[in-house]
């Protein structure tokens, strides 16, 4: 990233509403999804409710270039695991490092609330951003496993 960019992370004020749900429409989009109004309503009052999901922003030069999704669970063999659920930066923003700066900025969540983990899934086809996972986390070889209900 050039040096007169200012890249910071923090929470999403209720000010980026319009903005997070593009970025979160085309994150959907990017997996063939599209998703009702009801749908980003719901996710938005959760982030903003901080209890259950949570989310963070991007900014380069104070301007929404990524978003975050993550959420803590119960683990049967560590402390609490944090799931990166979503995460996705605008096609700009690439390379630009954005994206590490969210999974950090995860990361540390996680670990100021002792969590003993930050994982999360991506799509094989995802060459991009493994790009990027492969160098910030371990791929520990799981494969996932899911049942639409």
């Amino acid at each position: 990233m050039s040096d007169s960019l200012k890249l910071t992370v923090g929470p999403l004020e209720p000010a980026d509403r319009e903005r997070w749900q593009q970025l979160f429409a085309g994150y959907n989009e990017f997996y063939g999804r599209t998703m009702p109004a009801e749908f980003f309503d719901h996710s938005w009052a959760e982030f903003q409710a901080g209890t259950r999901i949570h989310a963070l922003a991007a900014r380069i030069d104070g301007e929404v270039a990524g978003i975050v999704h993550f959420l803590t669970h119960a683990s049967t063999t560590s402390a609490d695991s944090c799931y990166l659920q979503d995460l996705f930066t605008t096609p700009a923003a690439r390379g630009r490092g954005v994206g590490r700066a969210l999974i950090a900025a995860v990361t540390e969540w996680a670990a100021d609330r002792n969590c003993g983990r930050v994982y999360w899934s991506t799509h094989e086809s995802n060459a991009t951003a493994r790009r990027l996972y492969d160098q910030v986390a371990e791929n520990r070889g799981f494969i996932l496993y899911s049942i639409p209900l």
